[in-house]
């Protein structure tokens, strides 16, 4: 059973007014649990609209949320409960620190779900380290942290709460390139750990073809493609239609393709391109096209 399931989804803001806009129509699929879902798109392609859905924060014009096989809102007055097994990461997270201490502050949710106080510590202590918080950094305030830190933290707090499902909305925006790397790191050695199932939204082609099992591909409102980076990055031509773009060695590799080389183009890191070159040149294929 699919941990999670959009069915016909729509979502109007404004609707019956001269502002009415469609920000959704018809969208529907299924994530399976434990996957790591990517989740791509332009500029206004609904994506963050997307997740806000399935956590609960916003609520469809029409059709349905099923979360393990039950509709979220079912029972509107128990969507609090969604929260927690559906936790949300927002852009820009350390903008909603706002405790006395980084531990106060990952404790937060926590607290808000009635666990005892020994169950919180552990809970408090085991996101720091999943996310690579050091100890001594917990009784600081977090407006001493480093802008890495804040966000490290941010993501705790959210981690804590032990969600079934792990959205996160650009988690790495803003980020050095050193940054970001460990972040999408911890983030995907956490996904490893807890098996449960993440969707991470990125303008980033390189990040989400690393580390996703899946990605989610939204244009102007619709779900166009769901399927393994392969198979998605394979059709870069229309991705860029879109708006998006496929990684960098992708790219070379199409190229390659239209050159007359023939190479795979689902290639998505640099040493799958060269492990392919390498065995195109050793056999003498296409060796006149280069």
């Amino acid at each position: 059973m699919a941990v999670l399931k959009a069915e016909n989804i729509k979502l109007v803001y404004g609707a019956g007014t001269s502002f009415e806009k469609t920000a959704l129509s018809d969208v529907s699929f299924e994530i399976e649990g434990g996957e790591f879902i990517g989740v791509i798109g332009h500029t206004g392609s609904g994506k963050s609209t997307l997740v806000q859905l399935l956590n609960g924060l916003l609520k469809p014009t029409e059709g349905k949320i099923y979360l393990n096989g039950k509709d979220i809102w079912e029972e509107p007055k128990k969507i609090r409960q969604v929260r927690f097994k559906v936790g949300m990461v927002f852009q820009y997270p350390e903008y909603q620190l706002f405790e006395e201490t980084v531990y106060k502050d990952i404790s937060y949710g926590p607290k808000n779900m009635g666990l005892t106080d020994e169950d919180i510590d552990k809970k408090v202590r085991a996101a720091a380290e999943f996310v690579g918080l050091k100890k001594e950094l917990l009784e600081k305030s977090p407006f001493d942290l480093s802008g890495g830190e804040k966000r490290r933290a941010a993501i705790a707090g959210v981690i804590a709460m032990d969600p079934d499902v792990l959205i996160l909305d650009e988690p790495t925006a803003g980020l050095d390139p050193l940054g970001r790397d460990a972040l999408l790191s911890q983030i995907k050695s956490y996904h490893e750990v807890r098996k449960n199932t993440v969707l991470l939204v990125s303008h980033s082609m390189e990040d989400i073809a690393r580390i996703s099992d899946r990605i989610l591909v939204m244009d102007h409102g619709r779900k166009m493609m769901l399927d393994t980076a392969e198979n998605v990055f394979s059709k870069g031509r229309e991705l860029e239609k879109m708006g998006l773009r496929v990684p960098q060695v992708t790219k070379i590799m199409m190229m390659l393709r239209e050159k007359g080389v023939p190479v795979n183009t689902s290639i998505l890191t640099v040493e799958q391109a060269f492990n392919e070159i390498v065995n195109i040149q050793a056999h003498g294929k296409g060796k006149d096209k280069w």
